[in-house]
């Protein structure tokens, strides 16, 4: 059964769909909780980041993820830091490691920071994914989780002379999902699958793609399509089990180790991946940068 996490740091929206026992998790971006001398500024955006966890803690029952700084996701020591300073924030709030994950972008670097994180408990989401080499990096550092974008990847086909409608089986976002799933299962990675960012198919039923993918480990669904959700009556059968995706036609992939070279090679061949991996950090860092200001001209902290 897939488990739903909610994608808002809204804390009124996250009460109202955990009174409903629809989800169990959520996740939140920079825009939520990131922000002024450049240590001071660093410490306060993880320092904001764990307040509204903790509060969201305390309505779900499963995860948080927890971004680090989206500016360091091509400096894996850096990454590795700042995940290590969040774990302490909240375990010196009274928040245990093994309900926060930590969220770091699909890079080389992120997953290298993961791949260190992971060997000491620190779970870790890898988002921003949106090829197969990023999902295959994940795995074989052991990351927790990963969060590939359906929606951006059909977008990104659209947009580059694709048809403009498919079937939901045959959506470029559901088939790399679907590939990523069976990956996992085939070569026996424990990594959890939870697609976000949805779009529709055929363009008539934004449902297109969670329909699609039902049975995959994890979904995050943004409260109007939770609602949508909730209120459709019609069959829901599950497509993904983990039975049957070792022998899936899209897992013919052998398992040997990724290095460097090859996932960076993979990448900039890509053309969904790279684009929308690299309009994903610009739009992060913009969010954690508008947080920035906001904080620089609040007047506490200019009389601190």
């Amino acid at each position: 059964m897939t488990v739903l996490s909610i994608d808002t740091g809204d804390i009124q929206t996250i009460e109202k769909f955990a009174a409903t026992g629809f989800i169990t998790d959520a996740t939140t971006n920079p825009l939520f909780g990131s922000a002024p001398s450049a240590a001071t500024i660093d410490l306060a955006i993880d320092c904001l980041s764990i307040e509204l966890g903790k509060r969201i803690l305390g309505i779900v029952q499963g995860y948080v993820s927890t971004e680090v700084d989206i500016r360091l996701s091509f400096d894996a020591a850096a990454s590795e830091a700042r995940a290590r300073r969040i774990i302490d924030l909240y375990e010196a709030a009274g928040v245990p490691r093994s309900r926060v994950l930590i969220k770091l972008a699909g890079t080389w670097e992120g997953v290298k920071a993961a791949e260190a994180l992971e060997k000491d408990g620190i779970r870790c989401n890898i988002t921003l994914v949106f090829g197969f080499c990023q999902a295959v990096a994940a795995a074989q550092a052991g990351a927790t989780l990963i969060s590939p974008f359906p929606g951006r990847v059909l977008e990104w086909v659209k947009a580059n002379g694709g048809p403009q409608a498919f079937s939901p089986a045959e959506d470029p976002g559901v088939v790399a999902c679907r590939r990523m799933y069976a990956y996992f299962r085939k070569h026996g990675h424990a990594t959890i699958c939870m697609p976000a960012s949805w779009r529709s198919s055929t363009g008539n039923d934004l449902l297109d793609e969670v329909r699609a993918l039902a049975g995959t480990d994890r979904m995050t669904i943004s409260p109007p399509l939770l609602t949508q959700l909730a209120e459709d009556t019609s069959p829901l059968p599950r497509l993904l089990t983990p039975g049957a995706a070792g022998t899936a036609a899209e897992c013919s992939d052998n398992g040997e180790r990724l290095s460097e070279a090859a996932f960076r090679w993979e990448l900039a061949n890509d053309g969904a991946a790279n684009d929308k991996m690299a309009a994903g950090l610009r739009a992060f860092a913009g969010d954690t940068a508008r947080l920035v200001e906001v904080l620089q001209a609040h007047p506490g902290w200019q009389k601190a």
